[in-house]
């Protein structure tokens, strides 16, 4: 018999500080169910026990091989633990794990597959595929995810478009909007005396805006101080070189890879939030992570011209709208926001206030519970009859 103890969270490829992953459902499940919560990774850092506010970290080591050595060894490795460990739950995050997950239901285990993105349009835009194989993997992991949403016990995408391609019946939408609390900063500089300074915090590619954005900052020369604080990851690692090669580069503070804290600290000094990211299929139905936190910072945001994002974005009256991909738009905001003051942060205010209403984690984190009941009650009646 499986011990009723353990909920696992497992990935392969996220950081052991993934925000979704850990600062909010691992977290808020080790503090609502009386069950012992662990992360299993795949990073080389080592095990840690209660090392995220009662979740655990069970470290499966760094496959050598790369993407390839990670996709073949990271799940064996993971089996030959589950196997050991026997969890009441497995609730995977990889796309890559699919056949692993549909494995260990057909043996028995209670499994959920958490969908971050739209994989198979994200398959599109992935620079490691070639090009005259990503609509055939677009298809193949379409089909995969189709297939396996069948036998496992629920699917928990991250948006409601998302979740237009997995049976209603199993399907918990759970979106990933902040902790209201979470990047709230006591002893930000007040709006009015800030420095002409903007934000972008994540993944730093080509199709997230980050050429336009530098391109922008090239057209605010005339402004004396203007400055964009960048962190996050490059993507690929090679970049960094195209876009120090810009002459908008030297606007730019790079802040490498931030702690959480990190991030309330940038936010707490800046102007604006920018997230420009290109018209690609994912992205236009996508509820952008950092936008709501940017809001949730009291930040006006500057945004890519979606209509999902108007939606928000003029429902709340907390940003302004831009063609993502012409820095002249994306520069006229920027000045724009630093011309109204007053304007501007009346803007950051309602962003706020709309995150404290709707956009937030607690009512998430309610629907994600209550899933959780369920399946360890239909576990519990089974393990004794």
């Amino acid at each position: 018999m499986r011990s009723m103890a353990t909920i696992l969270h497992l990935t392969t490829v996220h950081p052991r500080t993934d925000v979704r992953i850990v600062g909010k459902e691992a977290n808020t499940l080790a503090s609502h169910l009386p069950h012992k919560v662990t992360l299993m990774v795949a990073d080389g850092k080592g095990s840690v026990d209660d090392e995220f506010g009662g979740v655990s970290v069970h470290d499966l080591g760094c496959p050598r091989g790369g993407r390839l050595g990670r996709m073949l060894v990271g799940p064996w490795r993971a089996f030959r633990t589950i196997s050991r460990v026997k969890p009441a739950v497995v609730h995977f995050h990889d796309p890559e794990l699919i056949p692993l997950g549909t494995l260990l239901k057909g043996m028995g285990y209670t499994v959920i597959y958490d969908v971050h993105e739209d994989v198979p349009q994200q398959t599109i835009s992935k620079h490691w595929i070639p090009k005259i194989m990503r609509y055939p993997v677009m298809i193949a992991i379409s089909a995969l995810e189709r297939a396996s949403a069948r036998s496992l016990d629920a699917v928990i995408p991250a948006t409601p478009k998302i979740a237009e391609r997995f049976p209603a019946d199993k399907t918990v939408v759970v979106q990933n909007f902040p902790i209201c609390t979470e990047l709230a900063r006591l002893n930000s500089t007040p709006y009015g005396q800030r420095s002409p300074r903007f934000a972008y915090i994540g993944g730093i590619a080509e199709i997230r805006g980050a050429v336009e954005m530098i391109l922008a900052l090239e057209q605010l020369k005339d402004i004396d101080g203007i400055r964009l604080d960048l962190a996050g990851e490059y993507s690929p690692s090679n970049f960094e070189g195209a876009l120090r090669a810009l002459p908008g580069w030297v606007a730019v503070r790079y802040h490498g890879h931030v702690s959480r804290a990190g991030v309330a600290g940038i936010l707490g000094e800046v102007r604006a939030g920018l997230v420009v990211l290109h018209p690609t299929g994912n992205y236009v139905d996508s509820y952008p992570v950092k936008m709501f936190e940017y809001m949730s910072s009291s930040l006006p945001v500057i945004a890519s011209d979606f209509p999902l994002w108007r939606q928000i974005i003029d429902g709340a009256g907390c940003g302004l709208l831009v063609d993502p991909m012409n820095p002249k738009a994306i520069a006229d905001a920027m000045r724009w926001i630093l011309e109204h003051p007053e304007e501007a942060e009346t803007m950051g205010n309602r962003g706020r206030l709309a995150v404290e209403r709707m956009y937030n984690w607690d009512a998430e984190a309610v629907k994600m519970i209550r899933l959780y009941e369920k399946l360890l009650s239909k576990d519990n009646k089974a393990n004794k009859t």
